[in-house]
């Protein structure tokens, strides 16, 4: 890992301990009058220094990283194999990255990040909270955004939610686990049904995907479904939705 991108990891674990800190507690780490209290009036960068976060990490901070800088930090926060990233430090960067991809801009840096083949293969992450928040940032990216829809089309990204909508667990590469008896979540189903519905909803190489797939599963008699009709769409995704809940 290069330095850079150690520094970013470093500041996202930073970030995501200090998240609930007041600045209370880091304006303390000062004494009265001293002037680096006026240069630093919330306490922050006294606290990092503290907490032992290394200069460059710090030039990140304050130096303001771009958001391609923090997606990239998210991500290999999400899929570290640390023993010291905890699931909760985890699920906290996949809030972040949910957060930042609601840009139309950043939702498009997905594809020139190289993060979508990673994103995909957390949908079959073995905790559910992960692969729910995986569903939860392909259905932002996607979402009125006829360019990320191609990218999930393109990378077999509809035929993996059709499959976890309907209960399947998936191996990395988007095949549904033979090895697993256990059936998907339900909540985690009803999140593959709403990044679905994202990624149909006025792209029709999207809908004919899903289509095609619910057929195949005896679902549906795979007539073609204008994308455009919204009352058509709903039914698809209505029904598929139902199949979640009662679960």
């Amino acid at each position: 890992m290069g330095d850079n991108q150690k520094g970013l990891n470093d500041l996202l674990k930073w970030s995501i301990q200090n998240s609930t800190q007041p600045t209370a507690t880091a304006a303390a780490a000062q004494p009265n009058g001293d002037a680096s209290t006026q240069e630093d009036p919330t306490g922050a960068v006294a606290a990092a220094a503290a907490r032992g976060l290394n200069p460059e990490s710090l030039k990140a901070l304050f130096g303001g990283p771009s958001d391609a800088d923090l997606m990239l930090a998210a991500m290999a926060h999400i899929r570290s194999t640390d023993p010291e990233v905890t699931l909760e430090s985890k699920l906290t960067a996949f809030d972040n990255l949910e957060q930042l991809i609601e840009s139309l801009d950043n939702a498009n840096l997905l594809s020139k990040l190289g993060l979508w083949t990673p994103l995909l293969e957390l949908l079959a992450h073995e905790e559910s909270e992960i692969r729910l928040m995986a569903c939860w940032v392909v259905g932002t990216a996607v979402q009125n955004n006829e360019p990320s829809q191609e990218r999930l089309v393109a990378l077999g990204g509809v035929e993996r939610l059709a499959a976890m909508a309907l209960g399947d667990r998936l191996t990395a590469d988007g095949a549904r686990d033979e090895s697993k008896a256990d059936k998907e979540t339900k909540d985690v189903r009803r999140k593959a049904v709403y990044a679905l519905s994202s990624a149909c909803r006025n792209y029709q190489p999207s809908m004919d995907v899903l289509t095609s797939e619910l057929s195949k599963r005896g679902e549906g008699k795979g007539e073609k479904i204008d994308a455009t009709d919204m009352e058509a769409v709903n039914v698809v995704i209505d029904a598929l939705r139902a199949q979640a809940q009662n679960a």
